[in-house]
């Protein structure tokens, strides 16, 4: 289903919504732009979309882009041979549909009910032209996409199970707090399957190695959606690669 068809399923033609509204605050990539917010304001709608819902998939037109408001989004790829790898987890002020050569690189799925802030790229582009704070917000995002793909990249390098599970755990956690959320219990909407998928690591994998983190008194689960780090020192040292003795 393409972003127009699930648009208009979950919206009605036109929606927007009030940015004085906006639970982001600086979190939004264009929190405090004055001189371009009744132009962004023009060009932006609202989008609702259920859990388990498609935003884009892969090989599609980029024809919008996206803030992540409320909720939790998983991005993911298909490799050659039809397995999936998924490539990043989005949080509330996340800015996220970046393309190549003109169709998105990837599948954008939620995890959880979602609330997007969505922008037409070509309507954007416009904006962005006349505002070089904007265009600077913008390329600070590219980064922060780039340097989230370069995190990845160390956890499917050498890593053993053990380190990349608390790597993910403290990851979670750094994020949790540069929104303003506390550092533990952590909200883990993703699926073991996920991680896994995340991690390259097989979901069997995961699962143990979280019972094993949970048997030595360093997390604490709680249902299928919540983590707590209950030593937070001794997972940054299993994620250096040191080992507890």
């Amino acid at each position: 289903m393409s972003v127009s068809a699930l648009v208009s399923a979950f919206m009605p033609a036109g929606s927007r919504m009030d940015c004085a509204c906006c639970d982001l605050d600086e979190r939004a990539f264009c929190a405090g732009l004055a001189q371009t917010s009744s132009a962004l304001r023009a060009i932006r709608h609202d989008m609702r979309m259920e859990s388990q819902a498609t935003v884009f998939r892969e090989g599609d037109p980029t024809d919008h882009i996206f803030t992540l408001v409320s909720g939790a989004v998983k991005l993911s790829k298909l490799m050659i041979d039809g397995r999936r790898q998924i490539v990043g987890f989005l949080f509330p002020g996340d800015f996220f549909g970046f393309g190549h050569n003109g169709l998105y690189g990837y599948t954008a799925e939620t995890l959880s009910p979602v609330t997007l802030c969505r922008f037409s790229l070509l309507s954007l582009d416009t904006v962005v032209a006349g505002s070089r704070e904007l265009e600077r917000r913008l390329l600070n995002r590219m980064i922060a996409e780039l340097s989230f793909a370069q995190e990845q990249m160390l956890l499917l390098g050498r890593m053993s199970a053990r380190e990349k599970v608390s790597h993910f755990l403290l990851m979670l956690s750094r994020r949790a707090t540069q929104r303003g959320d506390v550092a533990s219990p952590l909200s883990v909407p993703m699926s073991r399957l996920d991680i896994a998928d995340y991690l390259g690591l097989t979901i069997e994998t995961v699962s143990r190695t979280l019972t094993g983190l949970k048997k030595e008194g360093l997390i604490a689960i709680n249902g299928n959606t919540q983590v707590d780090l209950l030593d937070m020192q001794a997972l940054e040292q299993i994620a250096a690669g040191g080992c507890l003795c």
